[in-house]
């Protein structure tokens, strides 16, 4: 790691401090981030629909988009792992290091670890450091442990946002729908809910997926921030990079100080030469201070002034008695004794009895008489309780095996039919109503077909309700959708006359159960007086 090449500032974060500096890094390089990945996962998303749409399973292409973000979290991680150095590489650049980067791990994170929670954090371990197996599994470890439930909550947190981010712009089509339509738009699209056409399925996938695309990089960048968090705190990446910042500092003034140490020491070395050489010769000279004599007074009057200096500064730490190594002695003893970081004591609480040494104490004696066995049974259980569990099990497997075993088989005996009479009855429906409805339905109830009489006094029903409730019924509704659409009728004879023949219908047509005939009288009566029906 070149930890100088950083542009960011390490220090110890909290965890949410690390989640959101890993979005601070995603927000500085998002044009690097989101134009690969739209020109890579968009065409993925394409070519797997059109797949799907000509096997006739638009919904797997769905789930394979899906299940393939850890292979598409590969962009992110790849563009925010170098431009924390301050080498953001280039839309091109980005697309070749995915196609060939890291799919020995990625293939891991779409099969046993798909679900796991924390694979925000575990990517940078297994494709930025490498390593063998047993390592990246200790890394993992070692960095997600402490963690590992903050980023189950980050998982959790991004779900949901997604999930509201999708219903959000589903929601937002209605706010197109004029205001006359949008009760008649939301029924149809509540019965489309029944069966999702083609086209539906496919804008609802690329709904969720333009979600995945605006929230799954800030995901990633997240578990990053949290990964060089965690790795500042095991490694002291702060420290290093502080003293290296010393380092430097050092380096830098360490020239200009042996300079300076140099010229101090040159006025010295031609008296000292000078002076060896008058020793030698005998040779003194009066007129003048020596060099050396001068200089040795004023070093001297120097270490006085230090000394002076530093008794002064004794004196104030330690009073009077600076000398006598006493107080400085009780003031180390003081401080050991009383400062928590220096001190190896501990203060460790235990119970011992009140009174140890009272004469003729009375013990109490707890041997009840049987709980030995009851102890010996309860050790007994549990010991070989899940054995006694597992053998009372297969022994009810064994001896119900002649009920399932056939089966399993696929040789069990199929159950009896049914000796109940099968009635099987067409009903046909013509493609326009009959002039007369009230006569075309007696003379098929006259001429034994009661069925076909209700069926058309039904169908009849619905249309003069749909007239008159002002709907447009989808094909093929139902009995409850014809109900629900009659409650718009402005008069309530009409609605309920119209759910009595609903009724009496479904109890024809579903039970078997025929109204006799004169109240199929009174009802083709009621339904010629009130919806009017007669000769065209």
């Amino acid at each position: 790691m070149q930890l100088d090449r950083l542009t960011v500032h390490l220090r110890q974060r909290t965890s949410w401090e690390a989640m959101e500096l890993g979005t601070a890094l995603v927000r500085r390089n998002a044009t690097a981030i989101w134009r690969p990945w739209l020109l890579a996962t968009w065409p993925a998303w394409f070519a797997l629909h059109l797949l799907g749409w000509w096997a006739g399973a638009v919904w797997l292409a769905g789930l394979a988009m899906w299940w393939l973000k850890p292979a598409f979290d590969r962009i992110p991680l790849y563009v925010i792992s170098r431009g924390v150095f301050g080498d953001t590489p280039g839309t091109w650049q980005t697309l070749r290091g995915h196609i060939g980067w890291g799919w020995g791990s990625v293939f891991a994170y779409l099969l046993w670890r798909r679900f796991g929670p924390a694979r925000s954090l575990f990517l940078p371990v297994d494709l930025l450091e490498g390593g063998s197996a047993q390592q990246r599994r200790r890394r993992r470890r070692t960095l997600g442990g402490a963690v590992y439930g903050q980023m189950l909550l980050l998982t959790t947190v991004f779900l949901h946002f997604e999930l509201v981010l999708t219903l959000a712009c589903v929601a937002a089509v209605a706010l197109f729908v004029p205001a006359e339509y949008l009760s008649r738009t939301l029924r149809t699209a509540w019965a489309l809910l029944g069966a999702v056409p083609v086209w539906m399925a496919i804008l609802l996938d690329a709904i969720a997926w333009i979600a995945v695309t605006v929230l799954e990089p800030f995901y990633v960048g997240a578990g990053f921030g949290m990964y060089l968090n965690r790795r500042t705190e095991l490694e002291a990446w702060d420290v290093e990079l502080t003293f290296r910042k010393l380092r430097k500092r050092l380096t830098a003034a360490a020239t200009p100080f042996a300079l300076l140490l140099a010229l101090s020491w040159m006025p010295w070395q031609p008296a000292s030469a000078q002076t060896g050489a008058n020793e030698a010769g005998g040779h003194v000279e009066t007129g003048r201070p020596s060099p050396r004599r001068g200089g040795t007074e004023a070093a001297a009057r120097r270490a006085a002034a230090g000394e002076a200096k530093q008794e002064r500064t004794l004196r104030e730490v330690f009073g009077a008695d600076w000398r006598d190594p006493a107080p400085f002695r009780d003031a180390a003893e003081q401080t050991f004794e009383h400062d928590p970081l220096l001190s190896a004591k501990r203060k460790v609480v235990t119970w011992e009895e009140r009174n140890p040494d009272k004469e003729n104490r009375k013990k109490r004696n707890w041997n009840i008489p049987g709980m030995d066995a009851i102890a010996g049974l309860f050790a007994f259980l549990g010991k070989w309780g899940l054995w006694l569990l597992l053998g009372m099990a297969l022994v009810v497997v064994l001896v119900l095996a002649r009920h399932w075993l056939p089966w399993m088989r696929g040789s069990g005996k199929r159950a009896k039919k049914s000796e109940g009479p099968v009635r099987v009855e067409t009903l046909a429906s013509p493609e326009k109503l009959p002039d007369d409805i009230v006569d075309e339905a007696r003379r098929l109830w006259a001429a034994g077909k009661p069925r076909h009489a209700l069926a058309l006094l039904y169908r009849a029903s619905v249309a003069t309700m749909a007239v008159r409730a002002q709907v447009i019924l989808p094909p093929g509704a139902t009995e409850a959708q014809c109900l629900r659409a009659s409650r718009r009728m402005p008069e309530a004879e009409d609605r309920d006359l119209f759910a009595r023949m609903v009724r009496i219908w479904e109890y024809a047509a579903y039970a078997w159960q025929l109204p006799d005939a004169a109240t199929f009288d009174r009802l083709v009566d009621e339904l010629r007086q009130r919806y009017a029906w007669g000769r065209a």
